[in-house]
């Protein structure tokens, strides 16, 4: 006897009405999605996230009084099992270095079409990251850029100095990974899927969830997003 699987439940934050509805309405076509609530700005968002815990939150950068950023924090106190994933016109390196830093599993953007959201909302719920390829370039740039002041004061020397010191940390973790692992990692990275990582190396999907839990826990991060951050940090692509 086959048991169904529950769809996943998704809460949509964004402060269009019409945006909302048209995005609840395109999600109701998959039989594996269930929009359980919407909210128009971060206050709603986080009371509805509190009574509703989404498996999902499909979240807006551009809402009134709290930016989708700045609530991410709120969120995932709200609602800690749940995975959140940026879904703004926002092209901004700065707005999506901060959505990664702030906890969010992922970065789209409003041109992305249906089917590709619906299987990017699939793709986060197996734990992997999802960053619309419009943005891996400034992925790329957000955490391997640095500024480049003629005179910088006291306060940006400590900031450089504080920032040497955790690039030698990162390295000493990379430096832990073995050379299949970085391989997979330079995947996540790339945003590959389990299946796509492990069709290019000729191995076994489960090998590859199995490899990704020790990067995972040998890097000392939660998700997939954090490792790909790291690894394009310091240039492993």
């Amino acid at each position: 006897m086959q048991t169904s699987v529950p769809p996943i439940r998704i809460l949509v934050v964004d402060d269009h009405t019409l945006f909302r509805r048209g995005l609840t309405a395109l999600l109701a076509r998959d039989v594996q999605l269930s929009v359980v609530g919407d909210a128009a700005d971060a206050g709603q968002a986080i009371r509805q996230a509190q009574e509703l815990q989404p498996d999902l939150i499909l979240l807006d950068n551009h809402l009134p009084g709290v930016n989708g950023v700045d609530a991410l924090p709120g969120l995932r106190q709200a609602a800690p099992a749940a995975c959140i994933l940026m879904l703004t016109v926002s092209e901004d390196e700065d707005d999506l270095a901060r959505a990664l830093r702030g906890g969010a599993s992922g970065y789209l953007l409003k041109t992305i079409e249906g089917d590709d959201l619906t299987a990017a909302i699939q793709r986060a719920m197996q734990g992997d990251s999802v960053i619309a390829p419009e943005m891996m370039s400034k992925l790329v740039a957000a955490y391997r850029g640095a500024t480049k002041d003629d005179a910088p004061n006291s306060c940006q020397t400590t900031e450089t100095h504080l920032a040497s010191e955790v690039a030698q940390g990162t390295q000493a973790l990379l430096a832990s990974l073995s050379p299949r692992e970085l391989d997979i990692l330079r995947g996540i990275a790339r945003g590959d899927s389990n299946k796509e990582i492990a069709r290019d190396h000729g191995i076994a999907e489960t090998t590859v969830k199995i490899h990704v839990q020790h990067i995972l826990r040998k890097l000392d991060v939660s998700s997939r997003v954090h490792a790909a951050v790291i690894a394009t940090e310091q240039g492993l692509l």
